[in-house]
């Protein structure tokens, strides 16, 4: 059984500690990490490893399907996920079919609600336990992975560059997005990172807003350590700029399903091979239907029979249509009604012209991704 670990703010995990004393008392204040390790794919050990964070079950199934794409295209690092209390052992007794080492981390909050709600993402407080990867110090470098990102290729080389690189945000690029970055795991950086955390809060409320306070740097010091978006592709931030989407999308190595809703919200008709309440209209904030399919497809393959052995005969939402019979014999799925596309009118176009926004949305049909975007 897994010993259940209270949730902590930065401030109660500061706390914890009296304002005298040295850094060294701090890492013994925190919660030791519990590792539970997967008997597979451990023969040879690694220096560097691709690290992800899961805090419920939802998001680790997310994490299992970033774990298997890696796999999928060949990765030569090992492969970490941290999971909070939270995560059922079925989940994670799945996930370790999958990772090198799953690692049982506490879960820290920032409890910043003003800032949340600005962002309308209250659940982003949580990943404030995103900065427990700076503890993996049996790694000499790691790149960080959130868990609804999927890898598209062979993604090896970004252990070649150097703390901290990241992609630019498609909302703010002068802020990295910290769906994707490469670090050094080190105690010592961790310790200054809990201290900040406790000292200054975060801008949005989230890991982001930490880090990239902390790294301030990044927009100014060096070039090389500015990934290309290609490494974290926002899905919804495609229709902003649709015709760069046309011109470099079949480069994508990385896509980064951002925003509240994640493909495992939706439902997936296995028979029809078809993700179901998801609209093809091109809107703001839609996730694009290709990655969307892809994302389904490697679940249904290579992530839901693991689940389904880990659970036994215990039910668990799986995430699949159900068919009914009918008398004919026949099955079909409920139907489900996509919302209508928006019609853009003239003004609403030089509107949105003026306004510095994209005038594509709704118009232009969605490039097919060609066959190297798809997984094996």
């Amino acid at each position: 059984m897994l010993a259940l670990i209270p949730a902590l703010n930065c401030s109660q995990l500061w706390s914890l500690c009296p304002s005298q004393c040295k850094p060294p008392r701090i890492i013994r204040t925190r919660t030791p990490v519990v590792r539970l390790e997967a008997p597979h794919h451990c023969s040879t050990m690694s220096e560097e490893a691709f690290v992800t964070l899961a805090t419920s079950d939802s998001y680790a199934k997310g994490a299992m399907v970033l774990g298997q794409s890696l796999r999928n295209h060949n990765t030569t690092r090992k492969l970490v996920a941290l999971v909070g209390a939270h995560v059922t052992e079925c989940c994670i007794e799945a996930m370790k079919s999958i990772f090198d080492e799953v690692s049982l981390v506490n879960v820290m909050d920032s409890e910043d609600t003003a800032n949340l709600a600005l962002m309308k993402r209250p659940d982003l407080g949580v990943t404030l336990t995103k900065l427990h990867c700076w503890t993996l110090t049996q790694y000499s470098k790691c790149v960080f992975m959130d868990a609804d990102t999927m890898v598209l290729s062979n993604i090896d080389e970004l252990f070649e560059r150097g703390e901290l690189s990241a992609a630019p945000d498609p909302g703010w690029p002068d802020c990295f997005n910290s769906g994707v970055f490469v670090f050094r795991p080190s105690n010592e950086t961790h310790e200054k990172l809990l201290a900040f955390c406790s000292e200054n809060g975060s801008f949005d409320g989230g890991d982001q807003g930490i880090l990239n306070s902390f790294f301030n740097t990044w927009a100014t010091a060096d070039i090389s350590k500015h990934l290309p978006f290609i490494y974290n592709l926002s899905s919804i931030a495609i229709y902003s700029y649709l015709p760069a989407f046309k011109h470099y999308g079949h480069n994508a190595k990385v896509v980064h399903f951002l925003g509240q809703v994640k493909p495992w919200n939706y439902s997936y008709d296995q028979q029809k091979g078809e993700v179901k309440g998801h609209s093809v209209a091109q809107q703001p904030g839609h996730l694009h239907p290709d990655y969307l399919l892809l994302w389904w497809q490697l679940y249904a393959k290579a992530v839901a029979p693991l689940l389904q052995t880990a659970y036994g005969d215990a039910p668990f939402i799986s995430g699949f249509v159900e068919h009914k019979e009918h008398e004919d014999g026949a099955h079909q799925a409920s139907p489900v009604s996509p919302p209508e596309p928006i019609k853009i009118s003239s003004e609403e176009r030089k509107k949105r012209w003026e306004a510095g926004r994209s005038t594509t949305w709704g118009t232009t049909h969605l490039p097919t991704l060609n066959a190297n975007s798809t997984h094996s």
